[in-house]
Parts: C-alpha cells; structure tokens; sequence
C-alpha cells in the first residue's frame, strides 16, 4: 500500500476514528523519540523541524 493510498482511506474514516489513529500516531513517535532520545542518538531527528510538502 502506497502513502497515497493510506492517505485516501485514513480519509474515509470517521471523525472519531481518525482522532483515535492521531492519537496513537502520537504516541508511537513519542516512545521512539524517546527511546532515540535515551540512546543519544538524534540524527533520525536532524531536518525534523522542516515543512514537508504534502500532496492531495
């Protein structure tokens, strides 16, 4: 599956779903920054902070 087609059915879910899989995205990029944060290793961090463009 393509990120175009997660994007598209992530879409189709409800309101309250979507709010759900935002909250455990959340939660899984905070353990693993977390987790690389403890390591000391932040270069999977480095350019974070930039814009992505996203396409629709």
């Amino acid at each position: 599956m393509t990120l175009e087609q997660l994007q598209k059915q992530i879409l189709e879910l409800s309101i309250s779903d979507r709010w759900v899989l935002v909250q455990t995205l959340l939660e899984s990029l905070q353990r693993e920054t977390s987790s690389e944060l403890k390591k000391g290793n932040l270069s999977p961090l480095r350019g974070i902070a930039k814009g992505t463009e996203m396409s629709s």
